[in-house]
């Protein structure tokens, strides 16, 4: 402690530091002056703010709930299960809510020591209540105001729902029905809001999805438009004059200026409080890489910087207030990914929760360095054993419960219309279907994905139903592109009449057997399951009446250098092959039917591997198992896997190879959603006399049994002797000297 003094009124105060003498003299001084005057106390040190935000910091990602499979369970975190996990909100006291969508339409919370439970909702309908007496349908955005009322965009119900702290429910604003109108809140309508923000006032702000708007709700309970021209466009602007495509995620910063998560556009958008409307980042690239394409939740920090959750590349980016960018997480190296990153929230230490919907789980993103109570775990992405959806066997077109031709499998090179034949791995399987023929839901299902219709009018063109993807089709329409269902696709048209959007609601239901559109000028349905990153091999669905009883056959097998030139060389019938060679590369041309297929019809095979065995057949030393290298049961995100998997030369007929060929490289690897360059490694067996076996099968399991063995011969190299052309020409020039 410091001890202050007043001067003294007589003499000059002389301090010396030399012991007992000068303590005396300390002391006799202080009593021979007056009381000092009180000393007021120091003031206490200001509260420290919240820390600066750094722009880059190193992210681990950790596991809050959820296992990864859809479904409903209350209870400690790490045992809990979500549905459709979206909208996210933290309050001050660190209780984290969540709405959770899809089959469960209920608010939930996780407390502060990990528990799960139900604030609200217990069924998919319209109804207020207090707990589960109240009725969500598909409930998407949260945000909370300063006393704690927790504001909810119920996207199916076309609304806004207000939740106190006790778990009442009332609807704020909306009819309930899809509409556009301004006005008292009770009397306004909204076509399947997702986004919702609070200001520092109370006034609530709407992302109106489906009506392209940003609309507000004020403290008189007024709604009204402040942006937004009505139909999906791109452009900056004041109010009406300024065009939104689906905006999905809203922010309000402490200025009062609102942030839009402008998902069509691919977009950042800012709008003042007078609605003028500006693009703080549209398409940002970063080492020619394009970061922001499908913008899907926001979250702002105190001092101006903003996470935004990436649905086209399941990333969290992070921008400085400048517009600086940084990549907080984005895919690993072993192909794990966020695929919907639907809601992202601050907590008090300026850490992150995320939702990932559609891998039904609860992340936190924090510092590397932080030690935190949640789990850390490598668990991201839908759960390898999920359970497939119930299909019955049935086939997305007419009749559901007979056999169809399949014409294309999972995993099978594909190219682009612009050359390359080896564009991307094909990730579903083709059932032929007449052009102009129905396309047919195959499972019950409700949509997620607040975009879930592409391509129109493109070949391409397609739709996906949960887990669920049907391409090659008409969306929502027959064949003169006529609507086939008003109340689930919106069909879209310009001035002149030209349709330019097919348009699905989330929240939207389909049955089994409901038709989706008509299949294209591609003449067959393309079936995926699962999302990108994460597809898996639909055959495994199962199909009534398919059976497949024809093993997959091999053309040839060839050892390639490190240039790709073929090994030619023979010794005694068998294939000479240096074992000081380096980047050797084993390739099998290869192709399979199924039962029914066209004596033409050439399909990808399923799984291949190899092994090296010794001349009387038995494995050689590290090669006791086979390896298997390529398996296509995970296709990678990455459409660089394409070429590992290939060898030159492949590819299909309506890509414009002369004819299909699938000529793999087995000794690189695919599979598990990963892929890596390889070669054998052939200076690893001593020189000899062996054969390489090719294990080559389809999904079923039928097993190539011609051709799949290579002998050769391996060799140092000072033991091979040159080719004919070489001898003839070192003879030559011997007798010439």
């Amino acid at each position: 402690m410091t001890l202050r003094f007043r001067p003294p009124r007589r003499g000059l105060l002389l301090l010396c530091a030399a012991g007992v003498a000068a303590l005396s003299t300390f002391i006799l001084f202080r009593q021979r002056e007056p009381t000092p005057r009180p000393v007021p106390p120091a003031r206490a040190a200001a509260p420290a703010g919240p820390a600066a935000t750094t722009l880059g910091w190193s992210a681990r990602i950790a596991l809050v709930s959820g296992d990864g499979i859809a479904g409903l369970r209350d209870g400690p975190a790490a045992q809990a299960r979500w549905s459709d996990p979206w909208g996210v909100a933290i309050d001050t006291h660190g209780m984290t809510y969540v709405a959770d969508a899809g089959d469960n339409n209920r608010i939930r919370r996780i407390a502060a020591d990990g528990v799960v439970s139900t604030l609200a909702g217990g069924r998919e309908g319209f109804a207020d209540g207090i707990g589960a007496a109240a009725a969500f349908n598909t409930p998407s955005g949260l945000a909370l105001d300063k006393t704690g009322n927790l504001y909810v965009a119920d996207t199916g119900n076309h609304a806004i729902r207000r939740i106190t702290p006790q778990g009442a429910v009332t609807t704020f604003a909306g009819t309930g029905t899809a509409g556009w109108r301004d006005g008292a809140a009770v009397q306004a309508q909204f076509d399947a809001p997702i986004g919702v923000a609070v200001d520092n006032v109370g006034k609530v702000y709407v992302a109106d999805t489906y009506n392209d708007r940003i609309r507000v709700i004020g403290l008189d309970g007024i709604v009204s438009t402040l942006a937004g021209s009505g139909a999906p466009g791109y452009g900056d602007g004041v109010g009406i004059g300024a065009s939104f495509d689906t905006p999905c995620a809203i922010a309000v910063d402490k200025s009062g200026a609102v942030w839009v998560a402008d998902t069509g556009n691919g977009a950042i958008r800012r709008v003042a409080g007078d609605g003028k409307v500006d693009t703080f980042a549209r398409a940002t690239m970063l080492d020619d890489k394009v970061l922001l394409r499908r913008p899907l939740s926001l979250a702002l920090t105190h001092d101006g910087f903003l996470y935004v959750g990436d649905m086209a590349h399941g990333a969290v980016l992070q921008f400085a207030p400048a517009g600086q960018i940084a990549v907080l997480t984005d895919a690993r190296s072993d192909g794990a990914r966020f695929i919907r990153p639907a809601g992202i929230a601050l907590d008090a230490a300026g850490a992150l929760r995320l939702s990932d919907a559609a891998s039904h789980r609860l992340h936190a993103i924090q510092p590397a360095a932080s030690a935190v109570p949640a789990q850390p775990t490598t668990a991201i992405g839908p759960a390898p054993d999920a359970r497939p959806p119930d299909t019955g066997g049935r086939w997305p077109v007419r009749s559901q419960n007979e056999r169809h031709e399949i014409v294309g499998t999972v995993g099978e090179a594909r190219g682009a219309y612009h050359g390359d034949a080896l564009d991307h791995l094909h990730d579903g399987l083709d059932i032929h279907n007449n052009v102009g023929a129905a396309v047919l839901a195959i499972a019950d299902a409700k949509i997620e994905d607040p975009l879930p219709a592409w391509g129109v009018d493109e070949l391409r063109e397609g739709i996906s139903l949960d887990v669920l993807s049907y391409i090659h089709m008409r969306v929502g329409r027959n064949l003169k592109d006529q609507e086939l269902d008003a109340t689930r696709f919106q069909l879209l048209r310009d001035e002149t009449g030209t349709l330019y959007r097919v348009r699905v609601r989330r929240g939207t239901r389909f049955i089994a057997g409901d038709v989706l559109g008509t299949t294209n000028p591609m003449a067959h349905v393309h079936l995926t399951w699962g999302d990108w990153g994460y597809t898996r091999n639909a055959i495994a669905l199962g199909f009534k009446d398919f059976t497949d009883h024809v093993p997959p056959r091999i053309d040839s097998v060839q050892i390639e250098d490190a240039d790709g030139r073929a090994l030619a060389q023979k010794r005694r019938g068998r294939l000479v092959v240096p074992r000081d060679a380096r980047g050797v590369a084993i390739v099998v041309e290869a192709w399979d039917q199924v039962d029914g297929n066209e004596a033409r019809r050439r399909l990808g095979l399923h799984s291949l591997g190899y092994q090296i065995l010794t001349k009387d057949g038995n494995p050689a030393p590290g090669f006791e198992q086979p390896r298997m290298t390529l398996v296509f049961d995970r296709i990678p995100a990455d459409s660089a896997a394409t070429k590992v998997a290939y060898a030159a030369k492949s590819g299909i007929t309506v890509y414009g190879s002369a004819a299909t060929r699938f000529r793999y490289v087995v000794t690189n690897s695919v599979r598990d959603g990963k892929f890596a360059a390889g070669s054998w490694q052939t200076d690893q067996l001593p020189a000899g006399d062996y054969s390489v076996r090719i294990i080559a099968s389809d999904y079923a399991g039928n097993m190539a049994m011609k051709n799949r063995d290579l002998p050769i011969a391996l060799m140092d190299p000072t033991d091979i002797e040159p080719p004919k052309p070489e001898r003839k020409a070192a003879r030559a020039k011997k007798s010439s000297r």
